[in-house]
């Protein structure tokens, strides 16, 4: 008897404390320092406002927002563990090995750079931990054949489409006067395949590239480049830069008189929680892809109240571009733990492999979150933002639109 009731007494004492989880441990990596230090301070106060919600009641019509903790896992709350990478993938790997070796993280999140997320995510893949990334864009982030990779913002390839209908349909409004592209980008993983994206497309879409220039990325100086757009002056420019970049490009296209009617940019440092604030009337009329503007809340509610419990977090900043996406990946990855009731990386991959979330418990205009082979969300969806009167205004698709479309963008004689 004695040998059928010691392995079940094992069992109930022990399997029974290895469920019992306290706390489930994420390890969250961003640049906090660098250039676009305050993009992932944001990012980070996005995951601290996810994790409030999880770990505490709210009133908030999302799931895991109206009990504490999880209740898949007996109520356990959710801990994070910081990392900064300064924009340096090599940083990114020592702090990922950190995370997981010494830490014991039951899975990963970040971080922005896509060449840190691709340098970093290996170690997780080898480690066989969970990494899911809200809002690196490199379409090759995901053509790895990677098994626990999971990204759940749409890549530059989806938003390069995008740009391209809507060059499409602003062409079938006015007649066709959109006929060429230029386009700029920095030589990072992310920066080179933007562009060789956007010349693929502009070429299937039968629009003529007229530049196609890569520069290094934290330059300090882009005369030549934009002499050469000046030169060329492609009906549309597409540029690919991150906040120093954009910043230095827009300073040197007043200076040389450089007026694109179209800029269309890959977000990034166009949408820099600091952009609008540091450029000030230069940044009129620019045009920014984004899957995420604070004027869709009167189409998404959602945005309000998660925008008013992010402000707690962020020291009264509101929600933009890359937080809201870092919320909505952090809220995916928090969603599939709670599914598979375990903090087994295994049974999280599972889960993530599972999991299908509805546009109704979203603060992007995604239609939904859900995971194909590649790890790539297969519901996202995107908007074009301009800056008018010193604010991001969606422009379109047409009818999200909270603005009519400024065209062409105002000279720099009109900025004055």
């Amino acid at each position: 008897m004695k040998k059928i009731i010691l392995p079940i007494l094992w069992m109930l004492t022990y399997g029974a404390a290895a469920n019992a989880v306290d706390s489930v441990k994420i390890g969250v990596l961003y640049p906090l320092t660098g250039p676009v230090a305050q993009v992932g301070k944001d990012a980070v106060a996005a995951v601290e406002t996810a994790v409030d919600i999880i770990n505490n009641s709210h009133d908030i019509d999302m799931p895991l927002a109206k009990q504490a903790g999880l209740s898949g896992l007996g109520g356990a709350k959710i801990t994070i563990v910081v990392g900064d990478h300064g924009g340096k993938p090599d940083v990114g790997v020592g702090e990922t090995e950190k995370m997981i070796n010494n830490d014991k993280v039951h899975a990963m999140f970040g971080a922005y750079y896509s060449s840190v997320t691709g340098a970093a995510s290996q170690v997780a893949e080898r480690a066989r931990i969970p990494w899911v990334n809200g809002e690196s864009t490199s379409p090759k982030l995901t053509t790895r054949g990677f098994k626990y990779f999971f990204r759940v913002t749409p890549h530059d390839g989806e938003f390069t489409q995008l740009m391209f209908e809507f060059l499409n349909d602003f062409n079938q409004k006015h007649g066709g006067k959109l006929k060429s592209v230029g386009i700029i980008h920095e030589d990072t993983l992310w920066g080179s395949d933007s562009g060789s994206t956007q010349e693929k497309m502009a070429k299937e879409q039968g629009y003529q590239v007229l530049e196609k220039i890569s520069y290094k990325a934290k330059t300090t100086t882009l005369n030549s480049e934009v002499q050469r757009l000046k030169a060329k002056n492609a009906d549309v420019l597409m540029p690919s830069s991150y906040t120093s970049d954009a910043f230095l490009f827009l300073n040197t296209a007043k200076e040389l008189d450089y007026n694109p009617k179209l800029l269309v940019a890959q977000n990034a440092g166009y949408t820099d929680p600091k952009f609008i604030e540091t450029m000030g009337s230069k940044a009129e009329g620019v045009i920014t892809r984004s899957p995420f503007n604070t004027d869709l809340a009167k189409t998404i509610p959602l945005i309000g109240k998660v925008n008013e419990l992010f402000k707690t977090h962020s020291g009264g900043r509101d929600l933009s571009d890359v937080p809201a996406r870092a919320f909505t990946g952090f809220m995916a990855l928090a969603n599939a733990i709670n599914n598979a009731g375990s903090t087994d990386p295994k049974k999280i991959q599972q889960a993530l492999q599972q999991l299908n979330m509805g546009p109704e418990s979203l603060i992007v205009p995604y239609r939904g979150i859900k995971f194909g082979k590649d790890g790539q969300n297969t519901k996202t969806r995107g908007i074009l933002m301009q800056v008018q009167n010193g604010k991001y205004c969606t422009v379109y698709p047409f009818e999200l639109a909270a603005c009519e479309l400024m065209y062409p963008m105002p000279s720099w004689s009109e900025k004055q």
